[in-house]
């Protein structure tokens, strides 16, 4: 096909403009429409200057009609906004790379439970793919609907998946402590998220139960083929961008060779980096880019596996994965518009 054609819904937020900054480099896609109600006939380059000479476009009222005229779209949204729209854009032909969570997890009740919400389309939830690349690849080439991964689950999963496919560690203990800068709370105007609330701090939220837990768990349990048992903790860290996750759980072999475990495990991924023994990954090695870098070790030779993983929330974690899914969708080189290495410093 010639030149894909995408409309993005929720264009206002931090992942709708890092959709935008993506695209704009990508050589097979055109970006056709950005919607969002509260800034509806502004031009996109007046909300974000950043992208000006990019982009001739305004923002528009999202109409069903418009958006299907897309090859692809992206829906930016807080969770309980695509499930209201998906339906009829898939009705009339566009495929969907839902950014939100309100397809990540399988059980209808359980997803209610967490979100404190009924779900408006419940006949697309067992339809949707879940859209971790370096898992459920073959299935997302032949998607009409991707349930794009949260940014923790990312981190966790990716850091977990080598150990539990192979059955390497006790599956009833897995802790999984991260840490993401503030924009992963979104754009809006929060107290917490305030400069002078969140500078020269560092603090635990959520300890008792976060909403990316489910999903969390979902994926480890398949990779396990087991029920798991995960212990959660999200931190706020006083940066931008970045999630640093430190798993921790306890090996059933201590026989393996870690290290080589997870560079064959992840040797074809374009976009996980297993760096190399006793080095330590960073967030600002990642920032900007979609990969995952990851490092493997065993503290003084004992039992424990301790993994830490490291993505910028907003590619890897967000926008950067749904241009990969949409790449593998399309036949598209998987690395299409993704190049561009780590911003440093």
């Amino acid at each position: 096909m010639g030149v894909i054609k995408a409309s993005i819904v929720g264009g206002t937020g931090y992942t709708g403009v890092e959709l935008l900054r993506l695209l704009a480099m990508h050589p097979e896609v055109e970006v056709a429409s950005i919607t969002s109600r509260s800034e509806s006939g502004m031009p996109v380059a007046d909300l974000f200057p950043s992208l000006r000479g990019q982009y001739d476009l305004r923002f528009s009222e999202p109409d069903p009609d418009q958006l299907a005229e897309a090859d692809v779209v992206f829906c930016a949204t807080p969770h309980g906004v695509a499930q209201a729209m998906v339906p009829e854009i898939i009705k009339r032909g566009a495929r969907v790379v839902d950014l939100s969570a309100d397809f990540r997890i399988k059980d209808q009740q359980l997803w209610e439970k967490w979100y404190n919400q009924s779900h408006a389309c419940p006949e697309l939830i067992a339809e949707a793919v879940y859209g971790l690349p370096e898992v459920n690849r073959t299935e997302i080439g032949d998607a009409r609907l991707i349930a794009c991964p949260g940014c923790y689950p990312t981190s966790v999963q990716l850091g977990f998946l080598p150990l539990l496919e192979n059955g390497l560690v006790a599956v009833n203990d897995l802790i999984a402590n991260s840490a993401s800068g503030v924009s992963g709370a979104g754009r809006q105007a929060k107290i917490d998220n305030l400069h002078s609330e969140v500078s020269d701090s560092f603090k635990a939220y959520a300890a008792g139960g976060h909403r990316h837990l489910p999903e969390i768990v979902q994926g480890l349990e398949s990779f396990a083929s087991l029920p798991v048992g995960l212990t959660f903790v999200p931190h706020l860290l006083p940066i931008v961008r970045g999630i640093h996750s430190t798993l921790y759980a306890t090996l059933l072999d201590t026989s393996v060779d870690l290290q080589t475990l997870f560079e064959k495990r992840y040797a074809a991924e374009p976009f996980v980096d297993v760096m190399p023994a006793g080095t330590h990954p960073q967030t600002r090695s990642v920032r900007g880019s979609n990969v995952c870098r990851i490092s493997v070790l065993r503290p003084q030779g004992g039992d424990k596996v301790v993994v830490m993983s490291a993505i910028d929330n907003l590619v890897k974690g967000a926008s950067g994965q749904a241009v990969q899914n949409m790449n593998i969708m399309f036949d598209l080189p998987e690395t299409s518009g993704l190049e561009a290495p780590p911003l440093l410093p």
